[in-house]
């Protein structure tokens, strides 16, 4: 059996708590972005030095691997979008089929090690993207191919969701 694409719109995190991961967009401070995406990122590297970190625990569930490799994708789309946030006005991003980089990018077939520090480096240089917006920046916005329009603010809570929520996937603490 494959994975299920994920066609969820998970904006709903901006106004709830996540059920399943515990996350409460509605606490975190712009101010605290970076530092909160630093710190979610850092167990991935304990995640992807496990033995099993390859092996699915489903035919249709990511491996702890596939999982990392999508976060580090999510920070490095999330970056680029931040970017045009700040620099654009408000921007459409296109859409992305992260099913399909999945699979073009064989996230299954990467070295765990390397994805760490890739992950964590991509952590960081989105982190040092959100700690260099200041006053209004933070208002600036974009749209997503589906309609869903973000402010710098609102587009870092969402992306700390996604980091934070696949570490609950995989059975970790962020």
């Amino acid at each position: 059996m494959s994975i299920e694409p994920d066609t969820k719109d998970w904006t709903w995190v901006l106004e709830r708590p996540c059920p399943e991961c515990g996350y409460d967009a509605r606490t975190v401070e712009a101010a605290e972005l970076p530092a909160r995406l630093r710190e979610a990122s850092a167990p991935w590297r304990d995640v992807l030095a496990r033995e099993d970190a390859a092996v699915r625990p489903a035919d249709n569930i990511w491996s702890p691997l596939e999982y990392a490799c999508h976060v580090r994708d999510v920070h490095r789309v999330f970056d680029g979008r931040v970017e045009r946030m700040l620099t654009e006005d408000d921007p459409a991003f296109d859409s992305w089929d992260q099913d399909a980089t999945a699979l073009e990018g064989r996230y299954d077939e990467q070295d765990p090690a390397t994805v760490a520090g890739e992950l964590v480096a991509a952590a960081e240089a989105v982190a040092v993207r959100y700690a260099g917006v200041e006053g209004d920046l933070w208002r600036r916005t974009g749209r997503r191919s589906d309609g869903a329009v973000f402010t710098v603010d609102s587009i870092g809570r969402y992306h700390l969701h996604d980091v934070v929520h696949h570490l609950y996937d995989v059975g970790a603490d962020g």
